[in-house]
């Protein structure tokens, strides 16, 4: 059958393969169960094991996959292409890839899809991307998929397939569709045990995120039960059984649930003595905030970015931001260009042509006002960038004139100060030879003795009393 542009063959892989792909699927699923204690899931304690459903609802794992997502999620999407001569890329248009990175489906737009791709990687491990082409074999759609649903296939041979279940949102309407690795896009976080699984960092905290749960859970029941914690009446002597359920039954009806901190009135010696320990023993606030910085730096996000601690003083917002880029996104805005790069076909140059997918990273780095036009003044003196594209940054509109790069006049060219160095300008100048009188003409010395007088008499005549002119 014909699925998305692409024709499909519905097969069951031959028994070779399917042994494979059980062992690359069984391997990858150790990412999906997790201990809470070494031994507990192979002792089959329900309360040992975790998923990622239930660390999930823990904060700090919420607080960094939302983080991380958002962030990635609204940096827009470039379409550039790298000019032969300069190797320099900038931003341009395709009529065959402008579209998909506009709008990747009929029911996400560019911003949520980046952010269900991230979310999807970092909860699972995993992203997939199901290709859907046209008559010219150009991607004109991309449906992100349920990682859960979705099983690598590997053959004898080593190609690579996927063997997708039913997803009526991507147009999946069979239940057990195998496709090749080329209509599919994998991005994959760290592959600790399978090249083409890879583990998400659920797997790195999970226990730590269980615990602040608990801690969580034993809080609130505590504190349902008004804050009073349970415990155990003493007796001066020995009681008998039937006594004990007496005195038991009749406490948990009258003094717990609702009734708790009323009075009791006790006789006989007896005596109430609580069981819990408290919050300051236990360490309770330490323990929760270090399970949260566990859960951070499993995801590589500073602790300050989801509220945990405060924002350090010794730096200012923009180095912490490029810190928090450095650790924690990078990496994952490298993979998901490379994988979009490969996926829509973008990684071949195409009649001299090479495009690739960039993001935008303005949207994340952004300085504040009096830091950006300070940067964008330096550029423009320094000769980085042309007035109008200075102007650009801060949505101005262009002026004419403003397309040149200029310099003042006294700056020269490296290649003028080149020139004048090989001409040795600071060498000194050659001996000037000493006029030859002899070679000079005879001049007449009654002429010079007349200019002389001429000159004196022009002088007195200049210098004279105003009376005594004529």
């Amino acid at each position: 059958m014909r699925l998305l542009g692409f024709e499909i063959t519905r097969r069951k892989p031959p028994v070779v393969t399917k042994a494979l792909a059980q062992s690359v699927q069984d391997r990858g699923w150790w990412s999906m169960i997790y201990d809470a204690w070494p031994g507990g899931w192979q002792a089959n304690a329900s309360d040992a094991i975790y998923s990622q459903n239930t660390v999930l609802a823990y904060h700090a794992v919420y607080a960094c996959i939302t983080l991380i997502a958002n962030d990635i999620g609204k940096l827009r999407h470039k379409l550039v292409e790298q000019d032969p001569k300069t190797r320099i890329w900038s931003e341009t248009t395709n009529s065959a890839f402008s579209p998909v990175l506009r709008r990747p489906n009929n029911y996400q737009n560019h911003i949520q899809f980046k952010e269900w791709w991230i979310t999807s990687k970092l909860i699972n491990g995993n992203a997939y991307a199901l290709k859907q082409r046209d008559g010219r074999g150009v991607v004109t759609a991309l449906y992100l998929l349920d990682p859960l649903r979705v099983k690598p296939l590997v053959t004898p041979t080593a190609e690579v397939y996927y063997e997708l279940k039913s997803d009526n949102m991507a147009g999946l309407e069979a239940e057990n569709v195998v496709v090749p690795a080329s209509e599919i896009i994998h991005d994959r976080m760290n592959c600790l045990f399978h090249p083409l699984l890879g583990v998400g960092p659920i797997f790195a905290c999970g226990a730590a995120a269980s615990q602040g749960l608990r801690i969580i859970e034993d809080q609130n029941s505590f504190f349902a039960n008004h804050a009073h914690p349970g415990g155990m009446l003493l007796a001066p002597g020995a009681i008998s059984q039937d006594t004990a359920e007496r005195l038991k039954t009749y406490w948990n009806e009258n003094f717990s649930g609702d009734n708790a901190g009323k009075i009791a009135a006790l006789g006989d010696g007896l005596k109430y003595e609580p069981m819990r320990m408290t919050a300051a023993d236990a360490q309770l606030i330490d323990q929760l905030k270090w399970t949260a910085e566990i859960v951070c730096s499993a995801f590589h996000v500073p602790p300050f970015k989801i509220g945990l601690g405060i924002m350090p003083t010794y730096q200012n917002a923009e180095v912490l931001n490029q810190i928090y880029y450095a650790d924690c996104l990078q990496s994952l805005i490298e993979q998901f260009e490379a994988c979009m790069d490969e996926g829509m076909g973008l990684d071949t140059p195409t009649a001299g042509r090479q495009m690739g997918v960039e993001l935008d990273l303005s949207g994340l780095l952004r300085m504040d006002q009096a830091t950006q036009i300070k940067t964008l003044t330096e550029g423009v003196k320094g000769g980085l960038w042309t007035p109008n594209e200075a102007r650009s940054q801060v949505d101005a509109a262009p002026l004419a004139g403003g397309d040149t790069v200029y310099l003042q006049q006294q700056y020269y060219s490296l290649e003028a100060l080149a020139e004048r160095d090989a001409n040795a300008p600071f060498a000194a100048p050659p001996a000037v030879p000493a006029p030859d009188k002899s070679a000079e003409p005879e001049t007449d010395d009654d002429d010079e003795d007349d200019v002389q007088r001429y000159a004196a008499d022009l002088i007195a005549y200049v210098l004279q009393p105003a009376s005594a002119t004529p």
